[in-house]
């Protein structure tokens, strides 16, 4: 593989289907996304593992999805990580790339650098927030923590809110390329089994964590065999496979499923993005009466904000803020 094939799979998620398990699926991998994402903060190396798995779901998830807008990811725990939250921005037009966007809040103190990161999240839940924007309700589903990981928490939310079985094998880090500097890699695979024709499932005698629904719980025979050997074959894989320089996601398909069938679509590119503005700070402001701004405002007479994904740092004359602003915004000095 040439450094120029394996560019051009940076930063992508390709879409595929197992034609004979009834099965699809999504390959991505993230590098130069992800090194944006953690190079706005400077997060602890538990805190970075715990943003760099859930943006690698993100562009997974979000890219199976018939999504016109926004796809977010969030994590809120009772331990020192508390937030972890993602938004996947859908392409505005074909052939354009979908952004992502990360950020989490954690409690420093409390925070042990030697367990397990996921550890440092605990009691929970885990999130999933669809909205398609304007005149569009949005959709919320939410499950418990559980598993042992923030993709075993994806899956647990397929099982149990889509009745989708959902299964992840994910790889990410640091790693150094002869002649590079050292930079964040990302790669994973999402396979689901095909939404069935009717999506009831009896919730009795769930096997999954907490007694919520698994996979085997919702496929029958034929459906679950499939199912188990695809994620037999998936058990093959290798980080190296997943985030190395040798291998096209298009081969790894090849070398896991080729008695399966696999048929790809077109990749989807990604990059990084936010979406603040001075207009979204305003309107966020726009509920506060005068005095509630004179409480924002600092010594120096200005209200500031600091975007909590990218950082940016806006600034306002109080007197343009809040529905009883006295100054139009263009007229602010």
């Amino acid at each position: 593989m040439t450094l120029g094939s394996q560019i051009a799979w940076d930063d992508t998620v390709l879409p595929f289907q197992l034609d004979a398990s009834d099965i699809r699926g999504r390959v991505a991998r993230l590098d130069g996304v992800l090194d944006q994402v953690l190079s706005q903060h400077n997060y602890p190396a538990s805190i970075e593992a715990l943003v760099a798995e859930m943006s690698l779901l993100t562009a997974l998830i979000g890219q199976s999805i018939k999504l016109r807008w926004k796809l977010s990811l969030q994590v809120r725990g009772e331990g020192a990580a508390r937030i972890i939250a993602t938004d996947y921005y859908a392409p505005k037009a074909d052939g354009e790339p979908a952004q992502i966007r990360a950020y989490a809040s954690y409690d420093a103190e409390r925070l042990d650098h030697n367990a397990d990161p996921f550890s440092q999240i605990g009691k929970g839940y885990f999130a999933v927030l669809i909205d398609q924007g304007a005149d569009m309700t949005p959709y919320q589903g939410i499950t418990p923590i559980a598993g042992g990981s923030l993709a075993t928490c994806a899956e647990t939310y397929f099982a149990q809110s889509e009745q989708l079985p959902t299964r992840f094998s994910l790889t990410f880090g640091r790693s150094r390329m002869a002649g590079q500097n050292e930079s964040w890699r990302a790669g994973g695979v999402m396979l689901q089994h095909m939404p069935k024709a009717s999506p009831f499932v009896a919730t009795d005698g769930a096997s999954g964590d907490q007694g919520l629904l698994d996979a085997a719980d919702i496929l029958d025979a034929d459906e679950g065999e499939n199912w188990s050997r695809a994620n037999l074959l998936l058990d093959t894989v290798d980080a190296l496979e997943l985030i190395g320089p040798t291998v096209q996601p298009t081969e790894l398909l090849v070398r896991l499923f080729h008695e399966e069938g696999p048929r790809v679509f077109d990749p989807q590119p990604v990059q990084f993005g936010c979406s603040c503005s001075d207009e979204k700070v305003r309107q966020s402001l726009s509920i506060y009466s005068a005095k509630d701004i004179a409480h924002m405002t600092t010594d120096e007479g200005i209200v500031t904000a600091d975007c909590q994904f990218c950082g940016a740092h806006y600034e306002f004359e109080p007197q343009t803020l809040g529905f009883e602003a006295t100054d139009p915004p263009n007229d602010a000095s």
